[in-house]
């Protein structure tokens, strides 16, 4: 059979089973040096719509190890980083909230803080860390990680007392950046009867409440490892009956009352941590408003690239995600299920991996098949703090997957779109799409505008088809590109925007980032290696009028 016969027979087998396809037929080719994909799409019905805060950020809690450290939260740069991901929660929390308490300096109240600097309406503006400062705790930092990583490679963590000025740093950070604060609270006060002792807690309740700190919380971090970390056992009911005392006491709040609280903040799926999620919600399921595990790739102890590339890693977020929801829809039907810390690599990250390039395949791939699974909300391990997997740089500059973050923010919208990619021999592996409604208020594009987001794992160039239906909308498309060619730009820390590095405008500014105008009916053209937003603007999609 020749190669055009061939072409027309998968074609009419295509349209036989209803999927969309290009009007035209290209001629043969006899080199096939790209992979042609064709989509199917429904654009009449929302599959599922996430929280407007669906990608959101973390800061470890290893930044408070030592206080100074929190004044980075003061440098103007990072603030103008972290604006841009608004509207997102910031989760203030990790492995050492657990092991970290509120030390006030002083008794509270408003006479005491009436003339205090967080006070001042002009907080954002006065409130900056002067560049000389900013440029020693940079350095100091670096000295800091070295022994957080010893720490957690000896999983022995010491005890941290913070006081009243770290809470005013983070709280203020949070709102100059137009985020909103989730505070995890230590779990492992315990009493002599094993239950959680909430002393600690009121404490730092009754200060945030007298500053009038509108923020959520959480309690404890991966309960499922206290035995290894500190020698505490907590079993899922108990962990349930924690969760109502604290709701409890946010409920004698006239501030608090109504506020978030999420957990248990358990790691992914296995025998005994399924076993405490049961016995949690149980008790506890009540008394949260989302239901929040972890999820990592692989151990970045023990991976590689091939691990970032290959798309039935990738897959193992859909079994995980099931298995979750599975357990908590027997016990919780139509609870909110979150991510509430997540990146590739557990263990801090994969060297050499998670701060590059080749990580936005995972996180990418994540944001798109989460929301398609209904995850509600996807908190990114972290934007700065200990770890490989940051969004931002020692040196407080933006990597591959805060440009990455920043995009999906501006161009996708909540509702999530039906989708599936269709190579000749059936359905592709290699390249990975996902499809929404264009973000309706932070754009200017057009009443049922649609976003197509894809990935592409091989080093070979794509060619997908837009199918007939939505043909005739012009396309601008955002593709983003590693630095260097070939597989050596995997390694990069730099990325591409079509054809121009990212950086900074300066120390305030962001760049445009600008897409590219498609003439209606092209083709989507996505190089090997590369991840890309195209925003069909006049796709008139009805579920997103």
């Amino acid at each position: 059979m020749s190669g055009i016969s061939i072409l027309a027979f998968v074609m009419i087998s295509m349209l036989s089973y209803g999927y969309y396809v290009v009007a035209s037929v290209e001629p043969a080719r006899y080199e096939w040096d790209f992979e042609s994909v064709n989509l199917n799409v429904d654009l009449s019905r929302i599959l599922k719509k996430v929280n407007g805060r669906f990608l959101s950020v973390a800061i470890d809690a290893s930044l408070v190890a030592e206080e100074k450290f929190m004044y980075l939260l003061t440098s103007p740069k990072l603030r103008t980083l972290a604006k841009a991901l608004s509207p997102a929660f910031l989760r203030f929390g990790g492995t050492r909230q657990d092991f970290m308490t509120f030390n006030p300096t002083f008794l509270h109240s408003n006479e005491n803080h009436k003339n205090s600097v967080f006070d001042a309406d002009d907080i954002c503006e006065r409130l900056e860390l002067p560049p000389l400062l900013e440029k020693r705790l940079k350095q100091e930092w670096t000295l800091q990680e070295v022994l957080l990583d010893k720490e957690d490679l000896q999983r022995k963590y010491r005890s941290v007392k913070f006081t009243e000025c770290a809470v005013d740093l983070l709280y203020s950070f949070t709102n100059c950046s137009g985020l909103d604060l989730i505070f995890g609270l230590n779990e492992l006060l315990r009493t002599s009867g094993n239950s959680w002792d909430s002393s600690n807690a009121r404490t730092l309740l009754q200060y945030c409440e007298s500053k009038q700190y509108s923020m959520s919380w959480e309690l404890g971090n991966e309960p499922n490892s206290y035995e290894k970390k500190a020698g505490i056992r907590v079993d899922g009911y108990q962990l349930g009956q924690d969760f109502v005392q604290l709701r409890k006491i946010l409920q004698e709040s006239k501030l608090y009352n109504n506020t978030g609280l999420y957990g248990p903040d358990i790691s992914q799926p296995r025998d005994h941590r399924k076993d405490l999620l049961e016995g949690f919600l149980e008790s506890g399921a009540e008394a949260i408003d989302a239901c929040t595990w972890h999820h990592y790739y692989v151990n970045g102890r023990d991976t590689s690239l091939e691990d970032f590339l290959d798309p039935e890693v990738l897959n193992t977020l859909a079994l995980k995600t099931q298995e979750v929801m599975e357990t908590i829809e027997l016990t919780s039907p139509g609870k909110k299920v979150w991510l509430g810390e997540t990146s590739s690599a557990y263990g801090g990250g994969a060297k050499g991996l998670s701060d590059t390039f080749v990580a936005g395949f995972m996180w990418l791939d994540k944001l798109g098949l989460g929301a398609k699974l209904g995850l509600d909300v996807l908190i990114r391990q972290v934007l700065i703090g200990s770890g490989t997997y940051h969004l931002v740089d020692e040196n407080l500059d933006p990597l591959p997957d805060y440009w990455l973050s920043v995009l999906y923010k501006r161009l996708v919208g909540p509702e999530v779109l039906s989708i599936e990619a269709f190579s000749i021999l059936g359905k592709t592996k290699r390249v990975r799409v996902y499809l929404h409604c264009t973000n309706k208020k932070s754009t200017s594009y057009k009443s049922g505008a649609v976003t197509l987001f894809a990935l592409n794992l091989s080093k070979g160039p794509a060619r997908i088809s837009v199918p007939v239906t939505i043909s005739n909308s012009t396309a601008e498309a955002f593709v983003l590109q590693s630095e260097q060619p070939g597989e050596e730009g995997l390694y990069s820390k730099s990325v591409k925007l079509n054809g121009e590095v990212l950086k900074m405008v300066d120390e305030r500014t962001l760049p445009s980032l600008q897409g590219t105008p498609l003439p209606a009916g092209e083709y989507l053209r996505l190089p090997g290696y590369s991840f890309a937003f195209y925003v069909l603007s006049e796709a008139q999609a009805l579920a997103c009028r």
